[in-house]
């Protein structure tokens, strides 16, 4: 095993736990709510942190980020069960490629985030947790507006 998993890893799951905790208070109708103004609706943000988790996924492969992916599966983002199978797929690969990763990967490569920005993996995978927390940020509105209670892990980390 590599430093990150030894190291990191364990606790980035539980971030990835919210999503998950996320997924068993919806209901496929919950996804359809927009709080007004520009504002996505539920489910299209999660189809969006399921597509920029793939983006740190490919970054880990390629050493290069790029967010232009885009998940086009008719009406991902209107159901619990498909965000829920996506998602648990999204993290097992995740896992596997960043366990795939060499020590000697993880001390001298950088990934290129564009505009001279270059991370090291473990950097990376900070900078993802750091987007998790922002999209938790967004959806615990969504969240309160809606009036839905909250798991206990998202009142202690977010709320």
């Amino acid at each position: 095993m590599n430093s990150i998993i030894t190291d990191a890893y364990s606790l980035f799951e539980l971030y990835q736990a919210l999503r998950n905790q996320l997924m068993e208070i919806l209901t496929d109708e919950d996804l359809s709510f927009r709080p007004g103004g520009d504002n996505p609706s539920l489910g299209e943000l999660c189809r969006q942190i399921g597509e920029i988790e793939q983006s740190y996924i490919n970054s880990f492969k390629t050493f290069e980020q790029d967010f232009s992916y885009r998940n086009q599966e008719p009406g991902l983002q209107n159901s619990i069960g498909q965000l829920t199978i996506w998602f648990e797929a999204l993290d097992k690969e995740l896992k596997k490629v960043i366990e795939g990763l060499t020590e000697e990967m993880i001390q001298n490569q950088t990934i290129d985030r564009g505009g001279g920005f270059n991370v090291s993996p473990r950097m990376q995978l900070e900078i993802y947790k750091e987007a998790l927390l922002i999209f938790y940020g967004k959806t615990i509105v969504y969240l309160k507006t809606m009036e839905k209670p909250l798991p206990k892990q998202w009142q202690d980390w977010i709320d």
